[in-house]
């Protein structure tokens, strides 16, 4: 079930839920894609209507920054889970590792891949691993799309984790939609998170959604301008939407 909330549609529902959700697209072979949304995604969708198209085509789109939970309380009454992509990464591959499905790490640089074969070797030893890639940062020719979608589907993976970035990542897996047949998984910021190439924030920040503000502090030049705009636009857009459900709740 999705939840309508300032243009995107959130899939809503426990955390283990949304667990389940997943395992049970990879068990069908479905090619499907699943965004994890946070505040930069929503807002991107807002200003580009076919991003939105694409991330409320998404089989499952979790909420995934504590903002959005927040959000939906506000303004939907919704008590719902954080489905954050840094807990649900490793705990989908703990539960690839005891299913024994195969999984395939699309995305980021070789150095970040190579890292990610060494951590995953070592916390989740009986993982199999049925391919990784690295694809060029640009615009892939066609050819190289093609190799890329027959490599994947060639490889054994039930599963795709996908790590180009936002809205990057959001756009491919909908293009691939169809075309791999399994499921994908967008998972950005999430991998080098987890491998210890950057670090995650206190749970104290992230109860009090102040985890972007850790990231902020790790790299400021990067993220400075995303977050400064992105945040007010979304601080707007949801100080909006209340205002207006006021006054049609007066109205009425």
């Amino acid at each position: 079930m999705k939840q309508p909330f300032l243009g995107i549609n959130i899939t809503i529902g426990k955390y283990s839920d949304f667990i389940g959700a997943i395992l049970g697209l990879i068990n069908s072979e479905t090619s499907s894609y699943v965004c994890v949304a946070n505040v930069h995604m929503l807002v991107e969708a807002s200003q580009d209507s076919q991003f939105a198209d694409i991330v409320n085509g998404a089989d499952i789109c979790t909420p995934d920054g504590m903002p959005l939970v927040l959000g939906l309380k506000a303004l939907c009454g919704l008590q719902q889970d954080r489905v954050a992509g840094m807990d649900l990464m490793p705990d989908l591959l703990q539960e690839a590792e005891r299913c024994a499905i195969s999984v395939f790490f699309y995305g980021g640089t070789q150095s970040m891949l190579d890292k990610t074969r060494q951590y995953v070797s070592l916390t989740y030893p009986n993982l199999v691993v049925a391919g990784m890639h690295s694809p060029p940062f640009r615009q892939l020719t066609t050819e190289e799309e093609n190799e890329g979608v027959a490599m994947i589907n060639a490889s054994g993976a039930k599963v795709v984790f996908v790590a180009l970035g936002c809205p990057k990542q959001e756009k491919w897996m909908h293009r691939m939609k169809g075309r791999i047949s399994m499921p994908m998984i967008g998972i950005g910021g999430a991998l080098p998170v987890m491998v210890g190439i950057q670090k995650r924030s206190p749970t104290w920040m992230q109860r009090l959604s102040l985890e972007w503000l850790f990231r902020l502090g790790q790299e400021p030049k990067r993220l400075f301008k995303r977050y400064t705009v992105t945040n007010s636009l979304f601080i707007g857009m949801l100080l909006n939407a209340l205002l207006k459900q006021q006054f049609r709740i007066k109205k009425g």
